[in-house]
């Protein structure tokens, strides 16, 4: 048996959730980034015996269009499956049952689910440090009922909340920019999930799905957000934001 983690995490707290939730299973382990735009995913090809995590941030409460097409690739052939949504403790909406519905047209057999909150990629102060050891700890516990309900046989299907009309998502205005502190060292250019970052390092908004991950990579703290919009965010926001939000696990 093998546990493939497939993950699509820009920013890195996606990462986190499912590294928590595969720390449970001794098994060889196989990770599919699907931030990878230069990776063949129609070779993963999951077995039937096989476990598999797929994870994915929501971005205004939609599975990521990227994350969506990647995904397209790979055959589950009815490897037991865990889908996890990731977000930034505002609401996932429809992101769970979006990334059901993807999984299982591919073949995935998914057998559980988790939403989990991690620090949001774009207005950083909420959710800052999450998961936390709290968070961890209760991830782990849901992880064992996981692998537990995996090993028993019992493959029932369960149901994840959102509706299948699914909500519009128009994407993110804001792009992040280098700055001065810029080096041209190309490192963003290298990682950027969709192609976006131009020879000179600049943005092509056209292409950029705010993802977050130029930012979340440069060693130079070069690449940013416009800080005074992002100000005014957080304070419009805030409210929506100011519960602390639990993870849940579907199962």
């Amino acid at each position: 048996m093998k546990l493939y983690e497939i993950y699509f995490s820009p920013a890195g707290g996606t990462e986190k959730v499912t590294d928590i939730l595969s720390s449970v299973w001794d098994c060889e382990k196989v990770k599919v980034d699907l931030c990878d735009m230069k990776e063949d995913f129609s070779k993963y090809e999951p077995d039937k015996d096989d476990m598999c995590i797929i994870s994915v941030p929501s971005y205004g409460g939609r599975v990521p269009g990227t994350a969506v097409e990647r995904l397209k690739l790979i055959k589950g052939n009815g490897a037991k499956t865990c889908i996890v949504c990731v977000y930034g403790n505002r609401a996932y909406e429809d992101t769970l049952i979006e990334l059901k519905d993807r999984a299982e047209e591919r073949g995935f057999n998914v057998i559980s689910a988790v939403g989990a909150v991690a620090e949001h990629s774009i207005m950083r102060k909420f959710a800052a440090g999450r998961p936390d050891d709290a968070d961890k700890k209760e991830l782990r516990e849901y992880a064992e009922k996981i692998r537990e309900k995996a090993e028993s046989g019992n493959l029932s299907s369960i149901n994840v909340p959102g509706s299948h009309t699914y909500k519009e998502y128009k994407g993110v205005p804001l792009k992040p920019e280098p700055d001065k502190k810029c080096t041209g060292c190309g490192l963003c250019r290298e990682k950027c999930p969709v192609g976006a970052i131009r020879e000179d390092n600049s943005t092509d908004k056209d292409k950029c799905i705010s993802c977050m991950r130029c930012v979340s990579l440069c060693p130079h703290g070069a690449r940013d957000l416009n800080k005074e919009v992002i100000a005014a965010m957080e304070m419009k926001m805030a409210k929506a934001f100011e519960v602390r939000k639990v993870n849940e696990l579907f199962i």
